[in-house]
């Protein structure tokens, strides 16, 4: 259900964007090819040590939320800048995928496909609240309608970052939102669940 979310979110994002906004902005992304060792260096050294300090000290998705908050500031400061190689984001998407694709088993697949009219429904309901939620926000903080509809989308914020990035918004807004959400749905999403879960026994 979250990887059909996220296709589906992020290749309605795209082709939004593509239509709202047909040209880039005029920041290019070329820039990020140039990645300085010294950069990547301190950004592998920050992801390493704030994954084993969040492990030891039982963070929920502190693996996550500790290199990316610590990086985050250092970087905001000027201590750093974070690099992160095309190549090194590739492979990190290919062990997470791996993790997760090896534990799908035939059973899984069968219920997936017979449970798939009811996700797509959840998924739809979803899409529409993100852009009621975008409306709003365009209407209530003057934010463009775009900037408001990457800010508010319910898909993953890496391909909301990619599609920010190369659109005329406000990447730093959208970016924002999307982690602030984020970190909510990490906050609230396991007492959420918890509490569904015993309303479903009963």
């Amino acid at each position: 259900m979250q990887y059909l979310r996220v296709v589906l979110v992020t290749a309605l994002a795209s082709i939004v964007a593509r239509v709202w906004a047909p040209h880039p902005a005029a920041a290019s992304v070329a820039g990020l090819a140039s990645v300085q060792l010294q950069d990547l260096g301190l950004t592998l050294t920050i992801v390493l040590v704030g994954a084993q300090l969040a492990r030891r000290l039982r963070i929920p998705a502190g693996a996550m939320l500790v290199p990316l908050l610590a990086a985050t500031v250092l970087q905001g400061f000027g201590a750093m800048r974070i690099a992160l190689p095309p190549v090194l984001l590739a492979l990190a998407y290919g062990v997470i995928g791996w993790s997760i694709g090896l534990r799908f088993t035939v059973q899984i697949v069968q219920h997936a496909w017979r449970a798939l009219p009811a996700v797509l429904g959840a998924i739809l309901v979803l899409i529409g609240l993100g852009l009621m939620l975008a409306l709003g926000l365009a209407r209530l903080a003057d934010f463009g309608m775009l900037t408001a509809y990457l800010a508010t989308s319910p898909g993953g914020a890496d391909s909301v970052a990619v599609i920010a990035a190369t659109s005329a918004v406000d990447a730093g807004f959208v970016m924002a939102m999307q982690v602030a959400r984020m970190l909510m749905v990490i906050a609230i999403g396991p007492r959420v669940s918890k509490w569904v879960s015993a309303y479903a026994k009963r």
